[in-house]
């Protein structure tokens, strides 16, 4: 078995952040339609930027680059869990949901860390 990384969705961060923005286009279903083009759009993108710059940073070439992608992706996840908390303060998530994506956060914020320090470690 060759556990070889040769793409960006090899990565375990990137698994489980796409696995995370599943999971917030799911829940932002449920929100109300007047948030179409408020919330739930702003959550989602912000969520898509979470793996869109894992992706990027995975084929920049040097340290500085990977880390700056890398970066913007814990950024993003922050963004994203700002907006969690906005949403189940407006009662669009109840507290069981939003325990859950805000645990699956924490973790993915955790792994960014890892790929942050792991690109900066190689220079």
């Amino acid at each position: 078995m060759n556990d070889k990384i040769r793409s960006f969705s090899d990565l375990i961060t990137w698994k489980k952040s796409h696995q995370f923005v599943i999971d917030i286009y799911k829940i932002t279903k449920c929100f109300p339609t007047e948030e179409r083009f408020g919330l739930s759009d702003q959550i989602r993108r912000a969520a898509v930027s979470i793996t869109s710059n894992i992706a990027e940073g995975f084929y920049r070439r040097t340290a500085d680059d990977k880390a700056h992608f890398y970066y913007l992706s814990l950024a993003s996840t922050g963004e994203v869990q700002n907006q969690l908390v906005i949403a189940r303060d407006l009662e669009y998530l109840n507290n069981k949901t939003f325990q859950e994506l805000a645990n699956e956060s924490i973790v993915i914020r955790k792994l960014i860390s890892g790929l942050i320090k792991s690109s900066i470690t190689k220079k």
